[in-house]
């Protein structure tokens, strides 16, 4: 039997912490699967911790490190780092040779990948199309992402159907949850004593997250602007520890690490600040955290499986299937200390334990296995499914 070649692609630390579950799962499947990893993007950066080596400490070789990353954050910057991407992806892929590849996502590393993979005749199987997130340029990619696949792994029904919307054939779309919350049922997570250890920070009676990301169809001004305004609601909470996570390289991206370094620099006992804390400590942070504060995905999509309360910050994941637990707020302070006040309430936080999470039962990788085994890996030409209109429907259209 001839192994198929999957390879896998991954440019940031948040993506490699949804891909683990889905790599182990592969190389379970060993004598069926040649697995394939390539690193890029803010991996083989230093300032967003060489977080290649998180995938060599999980066990995994990589076979290709393909450097894409230009300094800077500026619209240009980004344009020439997916232009080098194209370039150098395309080496690498060459040389891989993969039977079929795996893009996870949105962002410009992956959009630069689709599309060398494109040119090259590799089918490509896409995790997490279908989604908005309408404060972000990351939303055209993922649809142009989606266009080039060739199979479809999306984390529930709604962003199946939009898919289909889009003229994927239905045979090729699949359901399967999200992987974020694999790990959220394989992983054993840490007690609180050995958290505090690991990351020397001491918790305190009440707990935050921050996590904000830019909002990259605006100008820079309004990321700076929602930023400071988060920053002055949180600073106003009495007897609370905050834990901020830092954005990946993006557009705009040093404004709030630069905001983020200077709070924390103020205030030291109180708060604390990560480049990238890997899925074990990430995930097991959250156990303790009182509510999740940002525009991050994370915060709807594996927060609510904690039974936590998540305030998600203007406009950045607007279109999202949210849980419950999301508590949707405008970037003024006015608003933010709205929906903290909400959060905090015994209420609402009574509200969480039962919100039931839309985005599966933590067994996407499987899932995703077991429907790439049954692919015959020699697909014929993608066409257009055209999904039938009747008048009233283009009327209304």
């Amino acid at each position: 039997m001839v192994r198929k070649k999957i390879c896998i692609i991954t440019g940031s630390r948040a993506e490699w912490g949804l891909f683990y579950p889905l790599a182990d799962e592969i190389r379970r499947h060993r004598n069926e699967f040649l697995l394939r990893i390539i690193a890029t993007g803010a991996h083989l950066s230093s300032d967003f911790g060489f977080t290649y080596k998180e995938i060599e400490r999980d066990g995994f070789k990589i076979n290709r490190k393909v450097k894409m990353l230009l300094s800077g954050d500026t619209e240009e910057v980004i344009a020439e780092s997916v232009s080098l991407g194209i370039k150098t992806l395309s080496g690498a892929l060459r040389a891989l040779k993969p039977d079929l590849a795996v893009l996870l996502g949105d962002r410009f590393e992956i959009f630069a990948a689709a599309a060398s993979c494109f040119f090259l005749k590799i089918p490509i199987a896409h995790i997490h199309g279908g989604e908005l997130t309408a404060g972000s340029l990351d939303d055209s990619m993922r649809h142009a992402i989606t266009k080039i696949a060739s199979m479809h792994f999306v984390s529930t029904d709604t962003y199946r159907k939009r898919v289909i919307q889009m003229g994927e054939n239905p045979g090729t779309v699949f359901n399967v949850g999200a992987l974020g919350l694999d790990n959220i049922r394989n992983l054993e997570l840490l007690k609180r004593k050995e958290f505090e250890e690991k990351t020397s920070f001491k918790l305190g009676g009440k707990n935050i997250m921050v996590t904000f990301n830019p909002l990259t169809s605006e100008e820079k001004e309004v990321t700076r602007e929602q930023f400071k305004n988060l920053l002055e609601t949180v600073d106003e909470l009495p007897d609370t520890k905050i834990i901020f996570t830092k954005p990946n390289p993006d557009m705009y991206s040093s404004v709030i690490t630069g905001l983020i370094d200077g709070y924390v620099s103020k205030n030291k006992e109180r708060a604390v600040s990560f480049a990238s804390m890997g899925r074990l400590l990430y995930l097991s942070a959250l156990q303790f955290m009182d509510a999740v504060i940002g525009n991050s995905s994370s915060g709807i999509i594996e927060v609510p499986s904690f039974s936590i309360p998540t305030v998600n910050i203007g406009d950045r994941q607007e279109g999202r299937v949210k849980p419950g637990s999301v508590i949707d707020a405008e970037g003024t302070v006015e608003s933010i200390g709205v929906a903290l006040r909400k959060a905090f309430s015994w209420r609402f936080r009574k509200a969480c334990e039962d919100v039931e999470n839309p985005y599966g039962n933590g067994n996407a990788a499987r899932r995703i296995v077991m429907t790439i085994r049954k692919t015959d890996f020699s697909m014929p030409r993608k066409r257009f499914f055209d999904i039938k209109f009747n008048e009233k429907m283009m009327r209304q259209a």
